[in-house]
């Protein structure tokens, strides 16, 4: 169906940061798959993984008990401090997953129609709930009646959120640490912070969507790693979501999405209230093992904070008196270059500077390079794109 508008390429294979096309052309791949394919493609511990699941077993369902999804939930609530893990196919399955829960806490509060806080320019998915949930009117358009149950405010407005008219219908907030697909949108260090000690205020749920900055993306393991609750009479804590939505990264390209939370939170769902037929199947869950094991084992997000702190000065120092730059902005391996106009069709112009990124937002580069890249990488980002928007801008 005609949903994409595809560019006029095609790739064959690929290789760590490099993909190869039907051609033979080699380009430098500085997308990851939208923030996919964070350990580089054809990953040799990765591939192993999921070729040794293949030739053992590729799915029996959730009638019954599966080895690689009880190891998986482990590993996934050591890693967030969560407690319980609920796998599905997505981002968008993981944020529903998360909603279902918020009603039912609110519910569970005595709350008739509970209210989930959102945020404008958010981006959650591309489901009914998901799009209703987000801030994309580009993505709601020709499908109303919207889902209800969403109060939208400004992005890294804690006043907005503080003065919500009738707190008593709300269960929850639903926010990305960093705004991806609304053009690399980066809150004030307190942000996250203070959301959480309003949520606790109002005895609302925080939800935090990590599906595109999780797993190293921004430099830190998880991007809320890198907020710190100050509680006046105890020792500072990281903070803690109380549902915390995962995909992307997690299989490194092979479609699996996770949804944790709180025991108190979690324990609200009952046989029947849920479920996936491929959600958490032996080979996506092998897959995610593998990714995560390197992830940590080589603690991929110190070189996303590493690389990205270059690409993000490099870039600064190259494009600072840029006519039409009108902002450089980033948090790791997430980086946007604002702009003065729509610039998709500098995509076509970076295929033939075989360099691979998108557009978001329609004025916005955005550029999501695999966790893997060196600084040899880095720079060659660096030196390509000046005069590729010198070249577009003209």
């Amino acid at each position: 169906m005609n949903v994409y508008k595809r560019l006029p390429v095609t790739f064959e294979r690929g290789e760590g940061i490099w993909l190869w096309d039907t051609e033979g052309n080699k380009y430098l791949d500085a997308l990851s798959g939208i923030a996919v394919v964070g350990l580089g493609h054809a990953h040799p511990a990765v591939t192993k993984a999921i070729q040794d699941q293949a030739a053992k077993l590729l799915h029996t369902s959730n009638v019954y008990q599966i080895a690689n999804q009880s190891a998986l939930a482990d590993v996934l609530c050591r890693l967030t401090g969560l407690d319980q893990a609920f796998f599905c196919n997505s981002g968008a399955e993981a944020v529903e997953t998360a909603l279902k829960l918020i009603r039912l806490y609110g519910h569970q509060k005595g709350i008739d129609f509970p209210q989930v806080v959102v945020m404008n320019n958010a981006f959650h998915g591309r489901t009914l709930a998901t799009i209703a949930a987000g801030g994309s009117h580009k993505a709601q358009v020709g499908f109303e009646p919207l889902m209800s149950g969403f109060i939208h405010v400004p992005y890294n407005d804690l006043n907005a959120l503080e003065n919500i008219a009738n707190p008593k219908d709300i269960a929850a907030v639903l926010v990305e640490p960093l705004q991806g697909e609304s053009g690399i949108r980066i809150p004030d260090e307190n942000y996250l912070t203070g959301v959480r000690r309003i949520c606790d205020k109002n005895n609302w749920l925080m939800a935090l969507d990590e599906v595109q900055t999780g797993l190293g993306r921004t430099g830190t393991l998880f991007a809320y790693h890198q907020a710190i609750n100050e509680p006046a009479s105890v020792q500072s804590q990281p903070l803690l979501p109380d549902i915390l939505t995962l995909a992307k990264a997690l299989g490194n390209g092979v479609p699996i999405g996770a949804c944790l939370a709180k025991e108190a939170v979690a324990t609200l769902f009952q046989p029947g209230n849920h479920g996936s037929t491929f959600g958490g199947n032996p080979l996506s869950t092998a897959a995610a093992l593998a990714t995560i094991k390197e992830i940590e084992t080589h603690k991929l997000w110190e070189n996303a904070a590493t690389q990205g702190k270059k690409l993000l000065q490099g870039l600064q120092e190259k494009l600072k008196n840029h006519p039409h730059v009108k902002e450089i902005r980033g948090k790791g391996l997430m980086v946007g270059i604002e702009l003065d106009r729509p610039c998709r069709d500098i995509l076509l112009l970076a295929l033939k500077k075989n360099i691979l990124f998108t557009v978001s937002n329609e004025m916005v580069i955005r550029l999501l390079p695999p966790l893997i890249i060196n600084e040899e990488g880095i720079q060659q980002i660096i030196n390509i794109l000046p005069p590729l928007i010198d070249e577009f801008t003209r």
